[in-house]
């Protein structure tokens, strides 16, 4: 009775039709998101490539080693996985067609940044992870031209020092 009733009321009461850019058009897109988790796995990787194993016979700090070497580990397929996530909602969601006229190699520039993100996962090297943070700088430049802005490139591992 109350599903016929309420069916009637939708019938009589049609809503209009809507287009959406996404799943929820909040419209708020950045490539900020990808930069961070971009810059944490060269973070990891460099970590990584500096431990060193301990001496042969001593227990505790091997077990120490490995633990830390694990989390690092964690962290860097993690952020990997997150970089590769924020890159594909911009991919998907943020740039259209019509992008392409102004940025002929975006759909390479995502494809690459996204295989590079896969290649960080699983391995730890630092050049494939500088090569990362290169596409993610390339991407913020598109992006940031694409609104008719030019936003400065800025890492939190950047130094930066502010004189008074």
């Amino acid at each position: 009775m109350f599903r016929s009733a309420l069916s009637a009321l939708f019938q009589a009461l049609p809503a209009e039709a809507v287009q959406a850019h996404c799943d929820g058009p909040c419209g708020v897109y950045d490539p900020a998101s990808a930069r961070v988790a971009a810059e944490a796995v060269l973070s990891m990787t460099k970590k990584l490539k500096g431990m060193e194993a301990p001496a042969a016979g001593d227990a505790a700090a091997l077990a120490t080693y490995n633990n830390t070497f694990s989390r690092y580990v964690a962290i860097k397929e993690e952020e990997a996985t997150k970089a590769k996530k924020e890159l594909m909602i911009l991919w998907t969601d943020y740039f259209k067609p019509e992008h392409l006229a102004t940025f002929p190699d975006l759909l390479d520039t995502f494809w690459k940044a996204a295989k590079l993100c896969s290649a960080c996962k699983v391995n730890i090297d630092q050049a494939k992870a500088e090569e990362l943070m290169a596409s993610v700088q390339k991407i913020h430049g598109m992006f940031w031209q694409s609104k008719g802005r030019n936003d400065a490139w800025v890492t939190a591992s950047s130094t930066t020092h502010l004189s008074r």
